[in-house]
């Protein structure tokens, strides 16, 4: 419904008499008592009423489908601390690369354009010494995870992301990779040869392929699904999570259990915006972040037994690997790692003890 004064229209006169311009005086001023109201949030008695302050939006980003792994450990996470925030920030997730791809997201970060990301393999291109965990068949389990993470990561990893201008408020899960192609089943690195394989944007995850014969090549998780089936890409390796909610099962043929890595998945911020929340708020977000951890892992060792079912009666043709000879061809990417990395050789005999 429009207002009468929104509906009068401007009368013209030849010359203002004392009673019109009373009237134009009155009408004015209730106007301009109208749009201070609106706008500052004045009492009929001129005193201030409180205003709600707008909770800051914490924009948590990353390339997950609905359905992934991805999406429920943000989403819980979100959930949780949200609560626990109770309206001094809110966390939102955006994911399906919304905010962009890996590489893209941790520029952002550093930027301080978006709030969160949850990076895996692509950390290792930002961070030399995460390259450990693209090492193949390093980590034997999550309890062994756990205890790289305790004496490893946190002591001597994490530190080195914050020098990059990244800190890591939680360890998560991208899972345990296998590989999908449309040629023939994988049994030994011998039968890669020549296959156009989609890796993320890794260069320790290229070098083992290249090791394992493959052609391997670095691609937004975004893009594999066109790449796939088109053809541009032969196959990919991904845990099962980001396979089955990718839909990739409907563009290939071949599932080789391969188990060739174990990827953590890390809940990043950027330390220029980080900086800039109240303590008590960075507090909860890293409370609320290794606390997920539990929740995460839970999900992840479900989704193993439901998800290899469910591509199976997709029409996904599974087998196991020799894995001996994958281990055996994975030597020269350790030695790699070695000589590139300062520190590197330690770490591994480290990390392979603690899984002893």
């Amino acid at each position: 419904m429009t207002s009468n004064d929104e509906n009068a229209k401007p009368t013209t006169h030849d010359a203002a008499s004392p009673s019109a311009l009373r009237v134009a005086g009155s009408m004015e001023r209730r106007r301009l008592l109208q749009a201070a109201l609106a706008v500052g949030g004045v009492g009929l008695a001129g005193r201030a009423l409180p205003v709600r302050a707008q909770a800051v939006e914490l924009k948590l980003g990353h390339v997950g489908e609905p359905g992934s792994l991805f999406q429920m450990s943000a989403d819980e996470f979100a959930r949780r601390a949200n609560e626990k925030l109770a309206g001094k920030a809110k966390v939102v997730t955006y994911g399906s690369s919304q905010l962009g791809g890996d590489k893209e997201m941790l520029q952002k970060l550093k930027l301080g354009t978006i709030d969160m990301a949850v990076p895996s393999t692509v950390m290792s291109s930002e961070v030399d010494l995460f390259g450990i965990f693209e090492m193949p068949y390093l980590v034997k389990d999550r309890a062994h995870m756990g205890r790289i993470e305790k004496e490893i990561f946190w002591p001597q990893i994490e530190p080195a992301a914050e020098k990059k201008g990244l800190k890591i408020i939680g360890v998560w899960e991208n899972g345990y990779r296998h590989i999908t192609n449309n040629r023939a089943a994988i049994n030994t690195p011998r039968d890669l040869q020549g296959i156009k394989l989609r890796v993320p944007e890794g260069k320790w995850r290229v070098a083992m392929f290249k090791a394992y014969g493959a052609n391997p090549s670095p691609m937004k998780f975004s893009e594999l699904f066109t790449a796939l089936q088109t053809g541009v890409m032969d196959g990919q390796e991904n845990p099962l999570t980001q396979i089955y909610s990718a839909k990739l099962q409907e563009v290939q043929k071949f599932l080789s259990m391969s188990g060739h890595v174990y990827t953590p998945a890390y809940l990043t911020v950027g330390i220029r915006k980080w900086n800039t929340l109240p303590e008590g708020v960075r507090r909860t977000l890293e409370e609320t972040a290794r606390d997920t951890q539990a929740y995460v892992y839970e999900v992840a060792q479900k989704q193993e037994t439901e998800l290899l079912g469910k591509l199976k009666e997709a029409g996904m043709q599974v087998n196991e690997v020799d894995k001996n000879a994958f281990i055996a061809a994975s030597k020269p990417v350790y030695a790699e790692f070695g000589e590139a990395v300062k520190g590197a050789d330690a770490m591994i005999d480290r990390a392979i003890a603690l899984g002893a």
